[in-house]
């Protein structure tokens, strides 16, 4: 068996047996038999062809075995997570987990990094003082037992596989693949050891997934992946076609997620969060109704607790911005329109974000939406407050903002935030 076989049997449209793909992902993930070019055919083959549910059932599998799968039968409470595909202002996770934790579930989130547009839960994090990513699989499963959640960062011996491929689809634009996305996501999730799963499929103009259709497939792949793999799995496609709650930027949201905490914060981030919880608990089979346990003022102290468990201190003061400017309306009416993904495009351009994974990203940058669509404001009313280190920042952001805002005499009208359910 050779790799040239294998490429050229996706190449021509055919089906990969169990066989190929075990040793093509045991080859590429273990040893330097198989190069990066002819990972990256394969990887353009599987764009162009697809898979079918079977084989991407195997891959997905052979991906999860290409590392180490963590076992958390010792945690003693029954395991939940919950994974975004990302888009502009999705704090959820902070809200998320600490609210679970606060049922008497463990929630094991392993995140990652902003890349573009889209903002990363591990960049939020660290934006508090003294918080780290990293922990170990030792104290990771401590941290579950005793508070009942995690934020970190994934152990580099989980799915290598992916992680080399996943390098090779950003540079090759193969990364909007239904099934490259999906054997991604569920294969780290399936490593990950959690019993049932949530998965929050966005769709609009801020998120990976513009068009609800292909939403829609990629969450019926990846539900049907998890119940496959023995992990309960459901999916809601929520909209993103504005900016989720107010703050976009690492230290902004971490404050926003605060408020949410404290029992304030903006009303759509509240029922998103609280529609993800609604499921998890579900999932779970815990009776608890999560909009009560987020006014109990609980999840704060959870949240607080597994903070300061990785290095955190919350009463340090978060970074603050040095420059800000505003973007006020040129019109007096109806906010109509904020264009999501320009939003984070600018909120990039002002640090918030990276291009590639080794950039560095600004705690402090980001934008505050100082209105939404639905909004009556008057000309000269501030929109946005931009957040940079620089003055020289906002030149690309407002570039970047050019048709973004729109403003009419009527108003619009108003749009669910949960569009669907996907379930077996």
């Amino acid at each position: 068996m050779d790799a040239l076989g294998i490429i050229q049997t996706k190449r021509d449209g055919g089906t990969l047996s169990k066989e190929q793909i075990d040793w093509f992902i045991e080859n590429f993930s273990g040893s330097e038999l198989i190069p990066d070019e002819q990972a990256a055919a394969l990887a353009m083959s599987i764009f162009f062809n697809g898979m079918e549910p079977e084989e991407l059932a195997h891959w997905t599998k052979a991906m999860v075995n290409s590392g180490i799968t963590l076992d958390l039968s010792g945690v003693g409470k029954k395991t939940v997570d919950k994974h975004s595909t990302g888009g502009v202002g999705d704090k959820v996770s902070l809200i998320l987990v600490p609210l679970i934790a606060s049922c008497g579930l463990a929630v094991p989130q392993l995140s990652g990094r902003g890349l573009g547009h889209s903002g990363g839960t591990l960049d939020k994090m660290e934006s508090i003082p003294g918080w780290t990513a990293s922990l170990s699989e030792k104290k990771m499963l401590a941290q579950l037992s005793e508070i009942g959640g995690i934020i970190a960062a994934a152990n580099e011996n989980i799915n290598p596989a992916d992680r080399r491929l996943y390098a090779l689809r950003d540079v090759t634009h193969t990364v909007d693949s239904i099934p490259l996305i999906a054997s991604s996501i569920m294969s780290k999730k399936i490593a990950e050891g959690t019993e049932a799963l949530v998965l929050d499929v966005k769709t609009g103009l801020g998120a990976f997934m513009v068009d609800f259709d292909q939403a829609r497939t990629l969450a019926k792949t990846m539900v049907e992946l998890g119940e496959n793999s023995g992990v309960k799995t459901v999916a809601l496609i929520t909209s993103m076609e504005t900016v989720l709650g107010n703050n976009v930027g690492n230290a902004l949201e971490v404050s926003e997620s605060l408020d949410v905490l404290e029992g304030k914060g903006p009303k759509d981030l509240i029922e998103i969060t609280l529609a993800l919880a609604q499921e998890m608990l579900d999932l779970s089979n815990v009776d608890l109704n999560p909009s009560e346990v987020l006014a109990s003022g609980k999840p704060r102290e959870i949240f607080e607790k597994m903070v300061s468990a990785q290095g955190g201190d919350l009463s340090k003061d978060l970074p603050i911005a040095e420059y800000k400017k505003t973007i006020n309306a040129s019109s007096t009416g109806y906010l109509s329109k904020l264009d999501c993904r320009s939003v984070g495009v600018a909120a990039w351009r002002l640090g918030a974000g990276r291009a590639k994974k080794e950039d560095p990203v600004s705690p402090t940058a980001g934008i505050i939406c100082m209105a939404k669509p639905g909004a009556y404001i008057n000309e000269g009313e501030p929109v946005l407050e931009l957040h940079g280190d620089t003055e020289k920042c906002f030149s690309p952001a407002i570039d970047a903002l050019e048709g973004a805002i729109e403003i009419s005499d009527t108003a619009p009208d108003d749009s669910p935030l949960i569009l669907d359910k996907i379930s077996i």
